[in-house]
Protein backbone atom coordinates (compact mmCIF):
# COMPACT_ATOMS: atom_id res chain seq x y z
CA UNK A 1 0.00 0.00 0.00
CA UNK A 2 1.23 3.06 -1.12
CA UNK A 3 2.15 5.86 1.94
CA UNK A 4 -0.99 8.27 -0.06
CA UNK A 5 -3.47 4.98 0.64
CA UNK A 6 -2.46 4.25 3.87
CA UNK A 7 -3.09 7.57 5.49
CA UNK A 8 -6.54 7.69 3.50
CA UNK A 9 -6.85 4.64 5.38
CA UNK A 10 -5.88 5.69 8.56
CA UNK A 11 -7.60 9.45 8.57
CA UNK A 12 -10.80 7.09 7.44
CA UNK A 13 -10.99 5.71 11.69
CA UNK A 14 -8.69 8.34 12.95
CA UNK A 15 -11.29 11.13 13.58
CA UNK A 16 -13.80 8.45 14.66
CA UNK A 17 -11.66 6.68 17.50
CA UNK A 18 -10.87 10.67 18.23
CA UNK A 19 -14.26 11.62 19.41
CA UNK A 20 -14.27 9.41 22.63
CA UNK A 21 -11.21 10.66 24.01
CA UNK A 22 -12.99 14.71 23.63
CA UNK A 23 -14.57 14.72 27.42
CA UNK A 24 -14.60 18.19 28.92
CA UNK A 25 -11.67 16.65 31.59
CA UNK A 26 -9.19 15.31 28.75
CA UNK A 27 -10.06 18.87 27.14
CA UNK A 28 -8.99 20.98 30.32
CA UNK A 29 -5.89 19.23 30.69
CA UNK A 30 -4.32 19.37 27.62
CA UNK A 31 -5.27 22.68 27.61
CA UNK A 32 -3.63 23.13 31.08
CA UNK A 33 -0.38 21.29 29.33
CA UNK A 34 -0.45 23.21 25.95
CA UNK A 35 -0.37 26.63 28.12
CA UNK A 36 3.00 25.18 30.36
CA UNK A 37 4.52 23.78 27.35
CA UNK A 38 4.03 27.64 25.20
CA UNK A 39 5.19 29.54 28.45
CA UNK A 40 8.88 29.45 27.67
CA UNK A 41 7.75 31.44 23.87
CA UNK A 42 6.12 33.93 25.38
CA UNK A 43 6.65 37.45 23.33
CA UNK A 44 6.81 35.13 20.35
CA UNK A 45 4.05 34.87 17.89
CA UNK A 46 2.06 32.03 18.13
CA UNK A 47 -0.57 30.46 15.62
CA UNK A 48 -3.23 28.92 17.29
CA UNK A 49 -6.07 27.45 15.32
CA UNK A 50 -10.05 27.71 15.55
CA UNK A 51 -10.84 23.83 16.44
CA UNK A 52 -13.88 21.68 14.93
CA UNK A 53 -15.51 18.95 16.02
CA UNK A 54 -13.67 16.94 18.54
CA UNK A 55 -10.11 18.46 18.21
CA UNK A 56 -8.42 19.48 20.72
CA UNK A 57 -9.11 23.09 21.38
CA UNK A 58 -6.17 25.38 22.33
CA UNK A 59 -8.24 28.28 22.92
CA UNK A 60 -7.51 28.99 26.51
CA UNK A 61 -4.08 28.71 25.64
CA UNK A 62 -4.28 31.22 23.10
CA UNK A 63 -5.79 33.45 25.00
CA UNK A 64 -3.33 32.84 28.23
CA UNK A 65 -0.89 33.53 25.57
CA UNK A 66 2.11 36.37 26.46
CA UNK A 67 2.56 37.71 22.84
CA UNK A 68 0.52 38.11 19.59
CA UNK A 69 -1.45 35.32 18.25
CA UNK A 70 -2.89 34.72 14.89
CA UNK A 71 -4.76 32.32 13.54
CA UNK A 72 -4.51 29.98 9.87
CA UNK A 73 -6.30 31.44 6.96
CA UNK A 74 -6.31 28.96 3.87
CA UNK A 75 -5.58 30.84 0.84
CA UNK A 76 -6.15 28.51 -1.61
CA UNK A 77 -5.38 25.09 -2.65
CA UNK A 78 -1.64 23.87 -2.60
CA UNK A 79 -0.66 27.39 -1.32
CA UNK A 80 0.61 27.57 2.13
CA UNK A 81 -1.18 28.78 4.92
CA UNK A 82 -1.61 32.93 5.64
CA UNK A 83 -1.81 33.97 9.21
CA UNK A 84 -4.39 36.83 10.43
CA UNK A 85 -4.01 38.33 13.64
CA UNK A 86 -6.78 37.03 16.48
CA UNK A 87 -7.55 38.06 20.21
CA UNK A 88 -10.26 37.18 22.37
CA UNK A 89 -13.79 38.51 21.55
CA UNK A 90 -12.20 39.39 17.88
CA UNK A 91 -15.22 39.04 15.21
CA UNK A 92 -15.03 35.61 13.08
CA UNK A 93 -16.33 35.00 9.70
CA UNK A 94 -16.71 31.57 8.08
CA UNK A 95 -12.85 31.16 6.07
CA UNK A 96 -12.79 27.90 3.74
CA UNK A 97 -14.57 24.53 5.16
CA UNK A 98 -16.06 26.64 7.58
CA UNK A 99 -13.54 27.07 9.71
CA UNK A 100 -13.79 30.64 11.73
CA UNK A 101 -11.16 33.45 10.71
CA UNK A 102 -10.86 36.99 11.97
CA UNK A 103 -13.15 39.14 9.65
CA UNK A 104 -10.38 41.72 10.12
CA UNK A 105 -6.72 41.67 11.42
CA UNK A 106 -2.77 42.11 10.18
CA UNK A 107 -1.55 39.64 8.81
CA UNK A 108 1.59 38.07 10.66
CA UNK A 109 4.16 35.34 10.26
CA UNK A 110 4.36 33.23 13.66
CA UNK A 111 7.31 31.55 15.18
CA UNK A 112 5.46 29.12 17.16
CA UNK A 113 2.58 26.58 15.45
CA UNK A 114 -0.15 25.10 17.09
CA UNK A 115 -1.18 22.38 14.90
CA UNK A 116 -4.34 20.20 14.73
CA UNK A 117 -3.94 16.68 13.66
CA UNK A 118 -6.05 13.32 13.29
CA UNK A 119 -3.02 10.78 14.71
CA UNK A 120 0.71 11.01 15.59
CA UNK A 121 3.49 9.02 16.85
CA UNK A 122 6.52 9.61 18.63
CA UNK A 123 8.67 10.67 16.06
CA UNK A 124 6.92 13.90 15.87
CA UNK A 125 4.71 12.82 12.59
CA UNK A 126 1.46 13.85 12.59
CA UNK A 127 -1.06 12.70 10.20
CA UNK A 128 -3.31 15.80 8.97
CA UNK A 129 -6.56 15.94 7.10
CA UNK A 130 -5.26 15.67 3.35
CA UNK A 131 -4.60 19.13 2.26
CA UNK A 132 -1.08 19.50 3.21
CA UNK A 133 -0.86 22.93 4.40
CA UNK A 134 0.41 22.86 7.58
CA UNK A 135 3.84 20.78 5.91
CA UNK A 136 3.69 23.74 2.90
CA UNK A 137 3.35 26.54 5.43
CA UNK A 138 6.23 25.08 7.84
CA UNK A 139 8.77 24.05 4.55
CA UNK A 140 8.57 27.70 3.18
CA UNK A 141 8.63 29.36 6.51
CA UNK A 142 11.96 26.92 7.62
CA UNK A 143 13.10 27.53 4.14
CA UNK A 144 13.27 31.47 4.43
CA UNK A 145 15.29 30.60 7.39
CA UNK A 146 12.54 31.13 10.55
CA UNK A 147 13.18 29.12 13.60
CA UNK A 148 10.04 28.54 13.86
CA UNK A 149 8.47 25.68 16.86
CA UNK A 150 5.20 23.21 15.38
CA UNK A 151 3.84 21.75 18.08
CA UNK A 152 0.90 18.72 17.75
CA UNK A 153 -1.43 19.29 19.90
CA UNK A 154 -3.98 15.95 20.37
CA UNK A 155 -5.60 13.54 22.65
CA UNK A 156 -2.85 10.66 24.29
CA UNK A 157 -5.23 8.24 22.09
CA UNK A 158 -4.62 9.70 19.29
CA UNK A 159 -1.29 8.42 19.32
CA UNK A 160 -0.32 5.16 16.92
CA UNK A 161 2.78 3.39 16.12
CA UNK A 162 3.92 4.83 12.82
CA UNK A 163 2.24 7.61 10.75
CA UNK A 164 2.29 6.98 6.89
CA UNK A 165 4.98 9.24 5.41
CA UNK A 166 5.51 10.91 2.09
CA UNK A 167 8.71 13.03 1.29
CA UNK A 168 6.86 15.91 1.87
CA UNK A 169 5.91 15.48 5.62
CA UNK A 170 7.86 17.42 8.47
CA UNK A 171 8.15 16.16 11.92
CA UNK A 172 6.47 17.94 15.00
CA UNK A 173 8.83 19.89 17.16
CA UNK A 174 6.85 18.80 20.32
CA UNK A 175 3.13 17.09 21.06
CA UNK A 176 1.21 18.05 23.41
CA UNK A 177 -1.54 15.83 25.32
CA UNK A 178 -3.64 15.72 28.36
CA UNK A 179 -1.09 12.89 29.37
CA UNK A 180 2.21 14.81 28.24
CA UNK A 181 4.41 16.40 26.31
CA UNK A 182 6.10 14.00 23.44
CA UNK A 183 9.48 15.73 22.30
CA UNK A 184 10.18 13.39 19.00
CA UNK A 185 14.06 12.66 19.49
CA UNK A 186 14.58 13.64 22.84
CA UNK A 187 14.89 10.97 25.66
Amino acid sequence: MSPADAKAALRRTAAAARAPLATPARREAAAARLVAALAPHGGRILAGYMAIGTEADPLAAMAAHEGPVCVPVVTGRGRPLAFRAWHAGAAMVAGAFGIPVPAEGAEMTPGVLVVPLLAFDRAGYRLGYGGGFYDRTLAGLRGAGLAVVAIGFAFGGQEVAAVPREATDLPLDLVVTEAGVIAPGRR
